[in-house]
């Protein structure tokens, strides 16, 4: 389980295929503190840490996670928002976040508001996954509130420090984002659906 709130950054340093699978192999500013078989949120998508070489360590993507998220997007020098899991002894910024990623996103439009920016995020919209206007949603892995909410698309405002801190900054117009929608909203749809309200 997760926050949302960013940790650090983490660099792509190797990319390999192995059969449907791909590992990678990322350095970051923690990797001294990581231990293997631990979960780490990468763009939001929660990895399992199967090696430790130094500054570097190594994930696993299978078939499905590449399928539903951008990682198979992802190239050496990639800079990515890092997560480690939640410890249950502080305060919980951020909101709920699974780290299972629901779907993939495109950037529509990226406003600069001279001191902070809109992002616009278009996606296939289904009924167990939708926004609200000031509830939460998770792109790339960090927490970030819904600024305003249309079929097939949202809109989040962006504040400098996450702009700066996080992969925010490298985001262009056509880029795939992930996307994890807020776990209680799913539930809500789900129930919605099965009683056919929706």
């Amino acid at each position: 389980m997760f926050t949302g709130i960013i940790e650090a950054t983490g660099k792509v340093e190797k990319i390999e295929r192995n059969e449907t699978n791909i590992d990678f192999t990322l350095s970051c500013p923690f990797t001294q503190e990581l231990k293997i078989d631990q979960s780490l949120a990468h763009n939001g998508c929660c990895l399992t840490v199967v090696e430790i070489n130094g500054n570097e360590y190594k994930v696993t993507a299978i078939s499905e996670t590449l399928e539903k998220t951008n990682l198979g997007h992802w190239n050496v020098g990639t800079e990515v928002n890092l997560e480690r899991c939640l410890k249950f002894e502080g305060r919980l910024d951020g909101h709920v976040v699974q780290g299972h990623v629901d779907k993939t996103g495109m950037v529509k439009h990226i406003e600069n508001l001279n001191g902070s920016y809109i992002i616009t995020v278009s996606y296939e919209e289904s009924p167990e996954y939708t926004t609200v206007p000031q509830g939460s949603v998770t792109l790339n892995g960090t927490s970030l509130t819904v600024a305003e909410s249309a079929e097939n698309q949202f809109s989040v405002a962006i504040i400098p420090y996450t702009w700066e801190f996080t992969n925010m900054k490298h985001l262009k117009r056509g880029d795939v984002v992930n996307l994890e929608f807020d776990i209680i909203g799913k539930y809500v749809a789900k129930l919605l659906k099965k009683q056919n309200v929706i």
